[in-house]
């Protein structure tokens, strides 16, 4: 019915705009290929309050969208583990 698919509708732009008013913080990261990249999706989606990680292999760049639950140095602590292991660069952007 037509009411249904307003309230559908309705629910996806509020969850959109919730979304949009959450802070991103902003990492550099030296991924070299789609593994780094489900990498780190993997390692930073894991975290409570993330709800979206954007990587971009071309920019070694990675954009998370999180609540105030989810700190930039939690997230910075995680990808350092990982840049040990994987030997990649990690940082914060500026």
């Amino acid at each position: 019915s037509k009411k249904n698919t307003y309230n559908l509708f309705k629910c996806f732009r509020e969850r959109d705009n919730k979304k949009s008013n959450m802070p991103e913080t902003k990492f550099d990261v030296g991924m070299t290929c789609e593994g780094c990249a489900s990498a780190v999706k993997r390692i930073l989606g894991k975290m409570d309050g993330v709800t979206e990680v954007k990587t971009d292999v071309a920019e070694k760049s990675v954009v998370v969208v999180a609540d105030e639950s989810a700190s930039s140095q939690e997230m910075l602590e995680k990808l350092l583990k990982w840049s040990e292991a994987s030997g990649k660069s990690v940082a914060l952007s500026a």
